[in-house]
């Protein structure tokens, strides 16, 4: 049986641990054997090499040092990693080796809450499969992302919010390998109730499934 970690925390209004409960849930469906924390010291733990998959969902927050070595060992010797928005894609700011991992890091959300629209560039991937563009409402996340990701969505800034990102092409769901680990990032998520939408909730199960070893 595979195994799963989730670690949730961080800032609140990201709904950790509510979110943290709807992913417990997906991973259960799809045969996991899931086990929650509430704390990063977890990620310093030897045994999380043993693992298939890691789901960090802590957004901002400190990781330290041994906990930070530790993870990235587990995952550059096979361990899955799956994150979205803000639980992984705005975590541990001054940690660049995390940032490394994750393959891109938040920096802004013109306008806040917004309708935008999610535009799928690897309809071939099993990712992607039988999801064609669709609109969505929530932070639309401006990142740093890294040149080696495989993006399989994509995201286009209008500049009414900025004028300077107008036409703006980002990255919205990538895939990724860290040493033998396979790392999944989605910047869909703000909330829990965000999983309701069916496309971004089948991203984010078959991203999951993809990472895990």
């Amino acid at each position: 049986m595979r195994e799963a970690l989730i670690v949730w925390g961080g800032w609140s209004g990201h709904e950790p641990e509510e979110c943290a409960a709807v992913i417990k849930g997906i991973l259960e469906e799809d045969g996991f054997k899931v086990r929650l924390e509430a704390s990063t010291a977890v990620f310093a733990d030897p045994a999380i090499h043993n693992l298939s998959l890691v789901v960090p969902i802590v957004t901002m927050s400190k990781i330290e040092k041994e906990e930070i070595k530790n993870l990235a060992a587990a995952i550059e010797s096979g361990v899955g990693i799956a994150g979205y928005h803000g639980g992984a894609g705005d975590s541990f700011r001054d940690c660049v080796d995390y940032q490394f991992i994750i393959g891109g890091q938040w920096v802004a959300h013109p306008g806040n809450i917004i309708d935008y629209r999610v535009n799928i560039t690897r309809p071939d991937d099993p990712v992607m499969q039988g999801i064609t563009d669709f609109p969505y409402t929530s932070e639309q996340y401006y990142m740093h992302v890294d040149p080696s990701n495989e993006v399989l969505a994509t995201t286009t800034f209008t500049g009414d919010h900025a004028s300077w990102i107008d036409g703006v092409v980002m990255p919205v769901v990538w895939k990724r390998k860290y040493g033998k680990g396979r790392v999944f990032y989605s910047s869909l998520g703000h909330q829990a109730k965000e999983f309701d939408v069916p496309e971004m909730r089948a991203i984010f199960r078959r991203g999951a499934s993809w990472a895990a070893r």
